[in-house]
């Protein structure tokens, strides 16, 4: 899957690893097509019942690398361009690829949970977080938004208060403050042990009924995943203009 991206298949799981640890998992554009590239590959294994995705190192993930991913901006500009057949970005469809296998998805947090990291936790469908876990919708530190699926995410799982009060301060919050509004389903000591055993409880079930309640659950819960994606595009432009200006 690429330098940063580990992908192997082990008792009918998916663990997909962010393996960049010297800079905390920070996303590269090249990590996000790879997390599509993963995402891609584990929907062909049809004996897989669940996809565990972890950080390698201290943390799950910083969020994007914005040092690194500005260094070109023509594929900034490319990766940004919705497809039209999912309407999603490289960007967003980096995290909400995850929602649209069959299986659930399951985030073992540990760490620094921020920026696009974060986006991508939520777009699985539970997190277990260590309790040392810190999360943060980073973006507003930047001067920008979330816009890797976020705001479909965020409107899944908690309120619209608790939804701007994260997005407009980029305050960091702890594993159990998390948890309090709905960002994490659980905190363990061992997250990844915990995924395993929530996998192996899911795997017990009829794996139709499961990939039916996740496409019943994606399709009726509020608004329309693609219908937010438009919105994030259509105001993070500006912000990102306004920034490529003043540099």
């Amino acid at each position: 899957m690429g330098e940063h991206i580990d992908l192997r298949f082990e008792n009918a799981r998916a663990y997909v690893t962010l393996n960049r640890p010297a800079k905390h998992n920070g996303l590269t554009l090249e990590m996000l097509r790879d997390l599509v590239a993963a995402a891609d590959a584990v929907s062909g294994h049809k004996e897989i019942r669940a996809v565990i995705v972890t950080g390698n190192g201290p943390s799950f993930s910083s969020g994007l690398d914005i040092a690194a991913a500005t260094r070109d901006p023509i594929a900034i500009v490319r990766e940004f361009l919705p497809r039209p057949w999912r309407g999603t970005n490289t960007f967003q469809e980096a995290c909400w690829a995850w929602r649209r296998l069959d299986v659930p998805v399951i985030a073992a947090v540990h760490g620094r949970c921020f920026g696009g990291g974060l986006q991508l936790a939520l777009a699985a469908d539970f997190r277990i977080a260590a309790p040392d876990a810190e999360f943060s919708v980073m973006e507003a530190a930047h001067g920008l938004i979330p816009d890797m699926s976020g705001t479909a995410s965020l409107s899944q799982l908690i309120g619209i208060d608790q939804a701007l009060l994260l997005t407009m301060t980029a305050e960091r919050v702890d594993a159990d403050h998390a948890r309090r509004i709905g960002l994490v389903t659980d905190i363990a000591d061992d997250p990844v042990a915990a995924a395993e055993s929530l996998a192996d409880r899911i795997a017990a079930r009829d794996p139709r009924a499961v990939a039916a309640a996740k496409r019943l659950f994606d399709r009726s819960w509020h608004r329309r995943a693609r219908g937010s994606f438009a919105a994030e595009r259509a105001a993070q432009i500006p912000l990102l203009l306004r920034k490529a200006i003043i540099r």
